[in-house]
Parts: C-alpha cells; sequence; structure tokens
C-alpha cells in the first residue's frame, strides 16, 4: 500500500509538472553532468570550487569559453547529454518561474490570494469609486501609521481597482463579509483597525455585527451609515465600534451661523494639509492622574499641540470637549489633539507633566 501510494504521488507530480518535479530533474542532471566530467578524465571542469559556474553558464548557452571541456570523450559527453538535455531543463524552469509569477501577479490583482500571513493590518469593508481612493490617500498620508498593510475587501470588483497604490494596498474579492472562511482568509483575527462602509446601511449593519465578535479586543471598528437610526441601533448592540452618519445639517447650519467652519471641520478632518485632529491613549501604568490644565500646557509648550477632549472609551464614549483646566485626567484616558504630526504616547516623558 505505501508502494502504491509513492507511485500516485510520483504520478501526480509528473503529470502537473510540479515544481518538485522540475527540481528533481535539475539536480539529477546537475549531479549526472558531473560525474560524466569526471569519468571522461575532466579534471578541471569536475573541480567543485568550477563546476557550478561552469554548469550554469555552459547550461544556459551563455558560454563565456573560460572554461570548456579538453578530452574527447569529455567533449562528446557534453554534446550529448550535458547541453541538449540541460537546455531543455532549463527553458523549463524559466517557463515555470515565469508561470508561478504570472499565477502570482493575477491572484493579486484578481483578489483570490490569501492574507492570513497579515498582522496589525488595516481592513476597509466595501468599495465606493469616489470614497475608497479618499480613504486610502488620507491613511497614507499619516506619516506615523506605523507602516501598516491595508487590505481593501469587497464583493463585487472583478479585480484591484486600485491598482496605482499596489505597494501598500492589496485586494481580496470575497463572497461574502460575514462568511468565517472569508474573514479568516483575510486575517480579521489580526486586524489592527477596520473601517466598514458597505453596500447600503443593511449590509454594513449585517457586517459591523458580525465582525464585532471576530475580531480580537484592541481592534477599532468603524463603521458609517445614511440612516441615523442604524448608528444608534449599532452603538446600542456593539459599544466596541465607533459608528456615526453624515452631518449634512449640522455643517450647513454652522457654515451659515459661523462663516469659515466648515474649513476648520475641514482641515481638521484631513491629514493631506496642515495641522489636523489626533487622538492617543495616556498609559494606563501611570502612578497618578493629571489635571486638563497640567496637560494642556504643557501639550503646548512641548508638543506644539492643543487639547480638544478627553473621553473614557477609545470609541469616544464618554467624551468631554474643552473641559475645565481642574478637570482630572486618568491614566487610561483617551485624549484628542491638535497638531501637525501624531505624537505617539510611548514617545511623551509624561512624569514631565506632573510638574507644568
Amino acid at each position: 500500500m505505501i508502494f502504491n501510494r509513492l507511485i500516485s504521488i510520483i504520478r501526480r507530480h509528473v503529470h502537473h509538472f510540479s515544481w518538485p518535479f522540475l527540481l528533481f530533474l535539475l539536480l539529477g542532471h546537475f549531479v549526472g553532468t558531473w560525474l560524466g566530467l569526471r569519468l571522461t578524465d575532466e579534471v578541471d571542469l569536475a573541480n567543485w570550487l568550477v563546476y557550478p559556474y561552469y554548469y550554469v553558464v555552459t547550461t544556459s548557452t551563455v558560454g563565456y569559453g573560460d572554461y570548456s571541456p579538453v578530452t574527447d570523450a569529455g567533449r562528446i559527453w557534453v554534446w550529448f547529454f550535458q547541453i541538449p538535455i540541460g537546455l531543455a531543463l532549463f527553458g523549463a524552469f524559466l517557463g515555470k518561474a515565469g508561470q508561478t509569477i504570472a499565477v502570482f501577479m493575477r491572484r493579486k490583482v484578481m483578489g483570490t490570494g490569501k492574507f492570513e500571513h497579515l498582522d496589525n493590518h488595516i481592513i476597509l469593508i466595501g468599495y465606493h469609486q469616489l470614497v475608497t481612493p479618499k480613504v486610502v490617500e488620507q491613511i497614507l498620508a499619516d506619516k506615523y501609521r506605523e507602516g501598516r498593510k491595508i487590505l481593501l475587501c469587497d464583493t463585487h470588483q472583478p479585480e484591484h481597482p486600485l491598482q496605482e497604490y499596489m505597494e501598500w494596498l492589496d485586494y481580496a474579492r470575497v463572497t461574502s463579509f460575514t462568511l468565517d472562511s472569508e474573514l479568516q482568509r483575510i486575517g480579521l483575527s489580526k486586524a489592527d483597525k477596520v473601517i466598514i462602509y458597505a453596500n447600503g446601511d443593511d449590509q454594513t449593519l449585517t457586517t459591523a455585527l458580525k465582525l464585532s465578535k471576530y475580531v480580537k479586543a484592541d481592534c477599532h471598528i468603524t463603521a458609517w451609515f445614511n440612516d441615523e437610526s442604524k448608528v444608534e441601533l449599532l452603538r446600542a448592540h456593539c459599544p466596541n465600534i465607533e459608528c456615526f452618519s453624515s452631518k449634512v445639517a449640522e455643517s450647513l447650519v454652522r457654515s451659515m451661523q459661523d462663516p469659515g467652519a466648515s474649513r476648520v471641520q475641514e482641515q481638521l478632518l484631513s491629514g493631506l494639509f496642515g495641522d489636523t485632529q489626533y487622538a492617543l491613549q495616556v498609559p494606563a501604568d501611570l502612578p497618578k492622574a493629571f489635571t486638563y490644565g497640567q496637560l494642556f500646557n504643557a501639550f503646548k509648550l512641548k508638543h506644539d499641540a492643543t487639547l480638544l477632549a478627553i473621553a473614557k472609551e477609545r470609541n469616544g464614549n464618554q467624551l468631554e470637549v474643552n473641559p475645565e483646566l481642574t478637570t482630572c485626567i486618568n491614566p487610561g484616558d483617551f485624549l484628542h489633539y491638535i497638531g501637525n504630526h501624531r505624537i505617539n504616547a510611548a514617545d511623551i516623558d509624561w512624569s514631565q507633566f506632573y510638574q507644568s
């Protein structure tokens, strides 16, 4: 039975002309050529310091001419065995390599690859022709994003829709945003951030409900809806998801009452130009709390950043904008601030703020 299984495996590799079979043939030809040269007294060519170089140069027909057989038997062995068989194998190797690269690139473009190896990546759920390119552009504009890979997932696009960003952005075409096998393929359980903007509010809602139970504990999920009622529903069932909807009415009225407000909002949301809004978490292992006034003054003097608000949760719950200077900020709280770049909490000497 073991012998029959071995024969079956060999037949399968021969039938598909697999990489193991091709490499086996190349190794056999490599060793066989050396044995022939050894038996025909080609001492210089059979020297292992020379032979690998000679074999590649001659078999690939580059032929520099610095090494060649000197005996009649050696010449016969080279033209009878090494060159014809080696040339065929070398051509097969190049063809197989080209085919493998083409398959890899086709998978990358067609979105059929596997992404379980990704770690701490950003996942974009859903593609929209006008919005998604801007989302990717905004993510890439953050110079302190720690080089995370971005993975775009969609159910409709037949190939990578943003190939100009392929250096940073992979594409996965999925059959469903809620199928366990597809979520495993895109490495959702190891993702660091997820943006959900699917094809319609209903699909966004069902996807968010599914993903909220699948991601790791510190993964941040953001979802966008047209319908405000969906926002309230998702907030009630999935407090770990930050969800919101369009604020057209509020923006129009604010701009009417306070001219220029729309430009301020635009700059605070965009990382492409000028100062913008960021957030960081106060380390949870600090020995004691700060006052808002301590951090407000220190952030401005030492980091040229302006504190806007504090929140008790990552998704903005229990948010207090422009609090009193005496407001207590505890270790683990989240700070929202305006700055010309992102400030990493690990790069801050928090002890200096106690004297501020």
